[in-house]
């Protein structure tokens, strides 16, 4: 809801649209310059938006010369809805509507205009995959950006999140095309008010950790690469140890020596040696058993499963009720709501830190006795003080408290006054002493402080202490603990790599929400199919009744309020026609579209395909006669057209360099980007007879294929990765033509599919490990399911361990969970291996109901908005209910991955697991239930 401009690009950001090489050269930094604009009136400021209140979204306006816009919402729920409510506009593309991002534009540069101008997009189909708005986040506490898997009405926002919208191109990994600022670069900094009585930060030069250098120090520092062994020991340092992770975690959250650190520390000989040294079924030490839980939160492990205890569980039954003045005193307990065994005020603190980080709520008389500790000058003592004791305060104790009490919430005085204390007592080189009574610098207390600081919107303090530390850093990377002394040491410089690289404990170890999903849904009353064994796969019948509940008066899928998306809901159809669990509502989605069915706005299918017009595209057209065909409807005479025959006109006779996207060479079909797009047009056609007539558009699908390895690309006509997706779309197409040669081809692609495979039987996609790519990935191994049963059989599984409660699917492993429409129209179909080019589904003993008018009161809930992916086949639509459901696809361009796309969104997802013969062969295949 704000805006605010960033960075305004030096010489060389010419008006004109950039490539993805040049754009890639064009860096923010030096010439940065922060340029100030009066968001718009509805809008949050930025400063309202800090690193644990509110999202960033972040927009490149470089390729026109423009600045790094950002906007703020205070109360973010989508990606979708924070670019908007961000104090951004944006337009659709004519064939999707407005739900796909085209354009965007912001008050923040040449005076709102949107961009690309229509001189360098017409925005009416989608725009090349070189140069569109691509998608990409950053969660709280992580460094680098990540090509965003889900579309942007799909993410759901976490404070803290940033988003990113840079418009270039990218490849399928999104490797290419990355934001040229960083996350921290476009961060909020903002924080509670402070007190107007505070100092103002000392004036210092700029300056940053060299992290690598000290990353590199401490893990040099470790036995083995897994632990710490202090001079002349045996046994490892554990607390010294757990450090050196939470600084290399810090620095690289999915760093692997910090994992290798977690994997040691959590075999239960080394928990209990730490954690349980009075037994392992006695109270645990509380400040170990927190560094333990921090540790397992810091490196996504589970606390409540860490070297056979549940440290969150353990914490929470040993917090002291009463103190050591009770009748019968409790061991380790010195007043109520002491963490038994703890004494110092730091474990107090991290046991605090670790429940709230991973979701369970402290008892609050354990979060006011940190409270309670203030001294009079704001500060906090290093131990747990009883009435009438002497308070010292140390600015590192300190600054931890604060940041417990801040994520704890409801203690804003005490945090202040902390905050105050701890600006008073930083020297004017930007440094903190270790105790209240010292006077050099300490690199171990300026990095807690800097740390919290920064965490609590006082930058310009944090900063400051940054720049001394990068004044104290030693030639070998690490840091001692005061100034004037040469000696490295642990403790300080893991500080220190935590505050280089702004981030704290919360930051690092708070739990992600899972969001909820869509409570389950009754399947229709059909006659059940016979499926493949229980436990072997996943829940069709769920999953049928999931794609059935998600459609607009149950016929179609919406992209936007009253806008069908009708390359998601052919999806749909192919899921269900694979499975058979719901012919009665297959039938209804093929009379909308046979029919001449109109969406809110009066788009049939026609206006889809674009048939008639010169954008009209062949892998549309293709798309609509596949299912045609697979239901028993005449190709040549659905939605009043002859798909076949304006396959056959859209048969490109030679390129045209010119328009690219129209033909890339002579046998594409026009406007048909993807090795999906052109492998539905030559399906279509030769299941329709016409083999000759596709002579040329199966030539040009061959010569795709890298004869090295088997595998075909994503895209045509721009420059693509080898695709799991695409290859096996690929070779369910080839697979139709009986030659040796042809036939050859599909072996060779199969294998290569087969080495693709991950160990948990899943397969790598743009998003990651895709659920998409694993069920496309069954589908083409199923073309031998003789040879590649094994193959079948793990992958199967993997889609399993991916359905959710309501039936539907996630989209990546290990990603946003929650279930997505196009997920789980390719999982359902997928999983019941039938190829494409043979799905068959009797529709015979169902009775038409009539077609919904446009404006008819739509029969079920509205689907919610969807960004959809260039290069994609516009599928992407979500269920309705907002995130629950799961919008947008799999790919994340304009709101869901790019080049895949092109692979993802032809993913026609077909199937029928019964009708599976062994053998490899099954061109009498008629599509068997499951």
């Amino acid at each position: 809801m704000g805006t605010e401009q960033r960075a305004r690009r030096g010489a060389g950001a010419g008006r004109r649209l950039l490539s993805l090489l040049t754009a890639s050269l064009v860096t923010l930094g030096a010439a940065v310059v922060l340029l100030t604009a009066a968001p718009p009136v509805e809008a949050d400021p930025v400063e309202r938006c800090t690193r644990r209140t509110g999202a960033i979204v972040a927009v490149d306006f470089g390729p026109w010369g423009g600045p790094v816009v950002r906007g703020c919402d205070t109360t973010p729920t989508t990606g979708y809805e924070l670019l908007h409510t961000g104090g951004f506009t944006t337009e659709g593309t004519g064939h999707d509507g407005p739900a796909f991002i085209c354009r965007i534009g912001s008050g923040g540069f040449a005076e709102g205009g949107k961009y690309p101008t229509p001189a360098e997009e017409d925005c009416v189909l989608t725009p090349r995959a070189t140069a569109y708005w691509s998608y990409w986040t950053a969660s709280p506490g992580r460094r680098k950006w990540t090509y965003s898997p889900l579309g942007a009405v799909s993410r759901t926002l976490k404070p803290g999140d940033v988003d990113a919208w840079v418009y270039g191109g990218t490849d399928i990994g999104g490797t290419k095309g990355r934001p040229t600022f960083t996350p921290d670069d476009v961060r909020a900094e903002g924080g509670d008010p402070p007190d107007p009585s505070d100092p103002a930060a000392p004036n210092v030069p700029a300056g940053s950790v060299d992290l690598p250098a000290a990353t590199r120090w401490l893990a040099d520092r470790l036995t083995n690469g897994q632990r710490v062994v202090d001079e002349g020991a045996t046994e490892p340092n554990y607390p010294a140890t757990t450090e050196v992770a939470y600084a290399l975690a810090s620095f690289d959250r999915e760093d692997p020596t910090a994992r290798r650190i977690a994997r040691f520390l959590a075999r239960p000989e080394h928990t209990e040696a730490y954690a349980y040294r009075s037994g392992k079924d006695e109270a645990p030490d509380a400040t170990a058993a927190a560094r333990l839980a921090l540790l397992a939160e810091a490196t996504d492990g589970d606390p409540r499963s860490f070297g056979g205890h549940d440290l969150l569980g353990d914490l929470l039954a040993n917090v002291c009720r009463s103190g050591s003045d009770a009748p019968q005193p409790v061991p380790g307990c010195a007043t109520e709501g002491d963490f038994r065994t703890t004494g110092q005020t730091e474990g107090q603190a991290l046991a605090v830190i670790a429940l709230l980080s991973g979701g369970v709520t402290p008892p609050a008389y354990s979060v006011q006795r940190l409270a309670q500790l203030q001294c009079e000058d704001g500060g906090f003592p290093s131990f747990l003080l009883l009435d009438g004791q002497v308070c010292e305060s140390e600015p590192g104790t300190t600054a931890l408290v604060a940041l417990a009490l801040q994520q704890a919430g409801g203690h804003t005085s005490v945090v202040t006054r902390a905050r105050s204390s701890l600006k008073k007592s930083q020297f004017p080189t930007g440094a903190w002493p270790a105790a209240s009574y010292s006077t050099p610098g300490s690199a171990h207390a300026t990095g807690w402080v800097a740390q919290t600081l920064r965490a609590l919107g006082d930058r310009g303090h944090a900063d400051a202490g940054v720049s001394w530390l990068s004044r104290q850093q030693l030639p070998g990377g690490g840091f001692a603990f005061e100034e004037g002394t040469l000696d490295p040491l642990l403790y300080a410089t893991t500080t220190a790599v935590m505050a280089g690289a702004k981030s704290d404990l919360v930051l690092l170890t708070t739990e992600e929400p899972e969001p909820p999903t869509t409570p389950p849904t009754d399947p229709p009353t059909t006659t059940p199919p016979t499926g493949p064994p229980a436990g072997e796969g996943p829940d069709l019948k769920k999953g049928s009744a999931y794609l059935a509940s998600r459609l607009a008066q149950g016929r179609y899928y919406e992209s936007s309020p009253r806008f069908a998306d009708f390359g998601m809901t052919i999806d749909g159809a192919y899921a269900l026609a694979a499975t058979g669990h719901d012919n009665a509502t297959l039938r209804n989605i093929v009379d909308f579209l046979d029919k001449g069915g109109e969406d809110g706005t009066g788009r049939d299918l026609d206006a889809w395909t674009r048939i008639g017009t010169k954008h009209a595209g062949g892998g549309f057209i293709g798309k609509a006669a596949v299912l045609a065909e697979a239901v028993g409807r005449d190709p040549r005479d659905f939605g009043g057209q002859d798909l076949i025959a304006a396959l056959a006109r859209g048969v490109c006779p030679a390129a045209t360099p010119a328009d690219p996207r129209k033909c890339a060479a002579k046998g594409n079909y026009t406007y048909a980007n993807s090795v999906f797009s052109q492998s539905l047009g030559v399906i279509a056609q030769i299941r329709a007879g016409e083999s000759a007539a596709a002579t040329e558009p199966i030539t040009y699908l061959k010569s795709l294929q890298d004869p090295s390895t088997g595998s075909w690309p994503s895209l045509i006509g721009e420059k693509s990765d080898p695709d799991v997706d695409s290859t096996a779309m690929a070779a369910m197409t080839v697979d139709l033509l009986p030659d040796p040669a042809s036939q050859a081809a599909v072996d060779k692609a199969l294998a290569w599919l087969a080495s693709q495979q991950l160990p948990d039987g899943g397969f790598p996609g743009a998003s990651g490990n895709s659920v998409n790519s694993a069920a496309l990935a069954i589908q083409g191994l199923s073309l031998d399911s003789a040879k590649y049963g094994g193959h079948l059989a793990k992958a199967r599984k993997f889609l399993a361990s991916q359905q959710n409660k309501d039936g539907g699917f996630n989209v990546v492993k290990g990603g946003q969970p929650g279930s997505d429409v196009r997920a789980s129209a390719q999982a359902v179909g997928g999983a019941t291996g039938i190829s494409f080019g043979v799905l068959t589904r009797d529709l015979s003993g169902t009775s038409p109901e009539p077609i919904p008018s446009p404006s008819a009161k739509p029969g079920g809930p509205p689907s919610a908005p969807t960004i959809i992916t260039t290069g994609e086949d516009r599928g992407g639509t979500g269920s309705p209910g907002g995130p629950a459901g799961g919008t947008g696809g799999s790919l994340a361009a304009t709101g869901a991955r790019v080049a895949a796309l092109a692979a993802a969104a032809a993913a026609l997802v077909l199937g029928g697991w019964g009708a599976i013969h062994t053998a490899r062969r099954r061109r009498d295949t008629t599509g068997g239930q499951a």
